[in-house]
């Protein structure tokens, strides 16, 4: 599937910013199941300075210093990308669970290279912790034994089951614990619970910042994909010997064409697609809009 994708930001302020440095995640990362074919994004005002990088996880960043005083910032990250489909791993065909998570573990050396990679991804970060109520909510899905994908989609489809789909009911600063609790929750909650889950019996998972297409492709026209208006969330899981593996718990499947990948991190705050430090501004109001357009394929 190929898409145009749109992703506009605006910042209003109530009074004058004097400075500001920002941090955007919005260039879509290279990966072997999608391409980027154009992509541009527009500043206003115009930054004083702009450069573009890449972090520590290997994801494109641009950093921007706008030094004149200005009430409303607006960032727009347009790109045509086209997507592949990701391989159809057979879930019963991965190692056991408590293989991955040793392997993973550190034993008086370090692990093979792989599991190294991985291993950054097992332990706390900033916004998922690591707690016993994760590991038991998870039980029922990690039986002695099981192969490591086969348990990881079952969760999935379990946070999917279990719960509910609620934009405006959480933010970035609620707790996991009261997710956990509520049950309820929006693209970024789910994949923190579900990395928490994981993590929690020392296993690697990743946070994906990207889109998804709105309305699936064979879906009735009333089903929509949570989280498709909006940047979305979703979760890479660390399977060998498939290496990682992308799960969808918002909607209860693996990532495939219509998801796009922008940016992978622990969490949200390592893939954030427009972080920064203001001076000035006082209280200000967020408006984000996203418009993921399939297009017609050649």
């Amino acid at each position: 599937m190929r898409y145009r994708v749109r992703h506009a930001t605006e910042y209003s302020y109530a009074s004058d910013v004097l400075h500001s440095y920002q941090l955007l995640h919005l260039v879509p990362r290279p990966a072997p199941y999608q391409q980027c074919h154009e992509h541009a994004i527009h500043i206003a005002p115009g930054p004083y300075r702009r450069r573009d990088e890449r972090d520590a996880f290997g994801n494109p960043v641009t950093r921007v210093e706008l030094e004149h005083p200005h009430r409303k910032l607006d960032v727009t990250s347009e790109m045509e990308i086209e997507i592949y489909a990701r391989p159809q791993q057979r879930a019963h065909d991965s190692l056991a669970w408590e293989r991955v998570r040793s392997a993973l573990a550190y034993h008086g050396s370090w692990p093979a290279r792989a599991d190294l990679e991985a291993a950054r991804f097992r332990h706390e970060s900033a916004y998922v912790r690591i707690k016993r109520s994760f590991t038991d909510y998870a039980a029922d899905c990690f039986t002695s034994g099981r192969p490591v994908l086969d348990a990881a989609c079952a969760l999935s489809s379990k946070l999917h089951r279990e719960l509910r789909y609620a934009p405006g009911e959480t933010s970035v600063a609620t707790p996991l614990i009261d997710v956990l609790q509520q049950r309820r929750g929006v693209c970024q909650d789910f994949a923190h619970m579900m990395i928490a889950c994981l993590r929690s019996r020392g296993l690697a998972a990743r946070y994906v910042s990207g889109y998804v297409r709105l309305i699936r492709p064979t879906a009735p026209p009333s089903e929509t994909a949570g989280g498709g208006a909006a940047s979305h969330a979703w979760v890479q899981v660390y399977c060998p010997p498939f290496g990682w593996v992308d799960l969808d718990p918002t909607n209860g499947g693996r990532a495939g064409i219509d998801h796009i990948a922008i940016a992978w991190g622990r969490d949200f705050g390592d893939v954030s697609p427009l972080r920064g430090i203001i001076l000035g501004g006082g209280a200000h109001q967020l408006t984000v809009h996203v418009q993921v357009e399939p297009l017609t394929e050649s």
